[in-house]
């Protein structure tokens, strides 16, 4: 776990230095080798498409635990492994271009680029804190949660099966498409539940808590995996609408989307800490015992 959380350390301040290094993630190889599958349909299809790469990934991370470098090669294999799975943009990188936008329509077509599905983003503060948080949860935290729960393997995993499960262009049939959706969706569950407690203790608590209810009370047993986690983006909209509500005279300035982003910029990073103390305590509790 220590070589995990020193991986995550050294690749969030890598991209804060060089955001343009989450820009280099390519998949075209991957790609390739989903569409070598296309006469397997169905879940079939998505079981190969992920065992390759992934069982590559098992292979070199055992190759490089066993050299005579010690603990240097597995820590350069986690990193590059980690740098390539928080792309394909840096998160940071595109809330400052909205911030450096003009206008607000330069700053909604700037806002465009949270969506990594290609969902359009309306430019008013509780559609854009909704696609801050899903961009937030898809690029960085369930990144870092399967990376410290599995390893380079855990990172992989959720980013090839949110390409697959995500990206249209894949042109994948609708069976293949709807398997590897629940599989997105099925990862994305524990990563957004713990995301939206985070938000719950760094923001509003009662705000987010009630709609966090709200919306498991109405959801559907099977709804974890078919619909996604769409309790964190109703989370993230009543964490932005209690500030709409609490003006007290000062409604226009709270409902500002920008006013907003900045806003829940810093609870995520507060957020981000919060997960890196908690690794960082279960990594000395483990030198201590």
């Amino acid at each position: 776990m220590a070589i995990r959380l020193l991986a995550a350390l050294i690749a969030l301040g890598l991209l804060h230095v060089a955001p343009q290094l989450a820009g280099w993630r390519r998949d075209g190889l991957f790609r390739r080798w989903v569409v070598q599958l296309s006469d397997i349909g169905g879940a079939g299809r998505v079981v190969l498409a992920l065992a390759l790469p992934l069982v590559i990934c098992v292979l070199l991370a055992w190759l490089f635990s066993h050299t005579l470098l010690g603990e240097l090669l597995p820590l350069l294999f986690a990193l590059v492994v980690l740098l390539y799975c928080f792309g394909p943009r840096e998160f940071e990188r595109d809330l400052e271009a909205i911030l450096a936008a003009p206008d607000d329509v330069s700053r909604e077509a700037a806002a465009q680029a949270l969506a990594d599905d290609g969902r359009p983003v309306t430019w008013a503060a509780p559609a854009l804190g909704e696609a801050i948080v899903y961009a937030a949860l898809r690029r960085r935290f369930a990144v870092l949660l399967w990376f410290f729960l599995l390893g380079p393997v855990g990172a992989l995993l959720y980013r090839l099966t949110q390409t697959l499960g995500r990206d249209d262009s894949l042109l994948l049939d609708a069976a293949c498409q709807r398997a590897a959706g629940y599989l997105a969706n099925a990862l994305d569950w524990l990563p957004a539940q713990l995301l939206t407690f985070t938000l719950a203790v760094v923001g509003h608590w009662d705000a987010v808590i009630d709609a966090w209810r709200r919306w498991h009370i109405q959801a559907t047993p099977t709804s974890w995996y078919e619909r996604g986690p769409g309790f964190l983006g109703a989370a993230a909209q009543a964490d932005v609408l209690i500030d709409i509500e609490a003006g007290d005279g000062y409604a226009e300035e709270h409902s500002d989307p920008l006013d907003e982003l900045r806003r829940l910029r810093s609870a995520l990073l507060r957020a981000l800490l919060a997960w890196l103390s908690v690794v960082a305590l279960l990594v000395i509790g483990s030198w201590v015992s």
